[in-house]
């Protein structure tokens, strides 16, 4: 497909209307477009209720997979934004779900590589968990007649954002895929960098995929944006045609290419990752329809 050459529009209040009324459900990115590490963007809130007051369904779709549905439901309610669980579709939550839907069996544990959202999403999904937060204070050495030990149960390695990536773990999960028969090798997404905090961008779950990959000589199966798996959940739960939502995201590489893939319309902020001269780069391969600079403009440009 190509993605690529009609130029994105600036949203002005000349087109926000008809993309407005041509929408039904919004779908959202978190980092970098409704927060930044704990921080609001600036006008997220009233914008996020003019939509709800206007009958619009609000999704938020993050590739960030160090919490689960519940916790980002909490951390919402934290800064005084409303939101059901149900509205949010985490890569933790997805790569629980490609196990399920793939009927990965229920005796087979799953190693984790990334945080306690993975963990808890497996555990609602009926699997067991190893490995995670617990699993970064721990070393591995090299001795001399002393093997490694790994569980030979272990049917799945789910790799994502770990800020306690440590050799032990790369080690852990090595083995698994290596020499655990048929083990697959589960990534949440492969963002470079993201904004964990509000004043810089850090490395991303891509970082933690790609020494993963390097030592297995296998590419994962990879579960969060671009990849379309979460739209079909998306699709099942809220019963409307994908040329009726509308993308919203920071990322050219993951929300943008996502709402493509899927035939969705695609609007890109530059609160996040990706600054105006990125946009514009002759180079690049991937155009939103709209672009803006953060989601409130969408509140100014409507007007009362």
């Amino acid at each position: 497909m190509n993605t690529a050459k009609r130029a994105a529009q600036l949203l002005s209040s000349h087109n926000v209307t008809s993309l407005f009324d041509s929408v039904e459900a919004f779908l959202f990115d978190c980092d970098g477009v409704i927060w930044k590490g704990d921080k609001l963007i600036d006008g997220v809130s009233q914008t996020l209720e003019m939509l709800r007051s206007k009958g619009k369904k609000l999704v938020f779709v993050t590739n960030n997979s160090t919490k689960s549905r519940r916790q980002y439901a909490k951390k919402f309610n934290s800064l005084g934004i409303s939101v059901r669980e149900d509205e949010i579709f985490s890569s933790s939550f997805a790569a629980a779900m490609y196990l399920k839907v793939n009927n990965f069996p229920r005796e087979k544990k799953v190693y984790v590589i990334g945080g306690e959202g993975i963990l808890e999403e497996l555990q609602l999904a009926g699997y067991t968990g190893l490995g995670g937060p617990e699993d970064g204070e721990k070393r591995a050495e090299w001795k001399s007649n002393s093997l490694f030990e790994h569980d030979k149960s272990v049917g799945a390695v789910v790799v994502g954002l770990d800020p306690h990536i440590n050799y032990y773990k790369l080690q852990y999960g090595t083995l698994c895929i290596r020499e655990n028969p048929g083990c697959l090798f589960i990534a949440t997404n492969r963002d470079a960098v993201g904004h964990m905090t509000d004043l810089q961008e850090w490395p991303g779950a891509g970082c933690m995929v790609a020494a993963m990959c390097g030592s297995t000589e296998r590419e994962p199966i990879v579960v969060g944006k671009p990849s379309t798996f979460m739209m079909d959940f998306l699709l099942q739960k809220f019963q409307v045609s994908t040329s009726k939502m509308c993308m919203v995201g920071d990322r050219l590489d993951t929300d943008i290419l996502f709402g493509k893939n899927a035939g969705c319309k695609t609007l890109l902020v530059l609160s996040g990752v990706t600054n105006q001269s990125t946009l514009e780069d002759p180079s690049g391969t991937i155009q939103p329809d709209y672009y803006t600079s953060k989601i409130s403009d969408c509140l100014h440009l409507l007007g009362p």
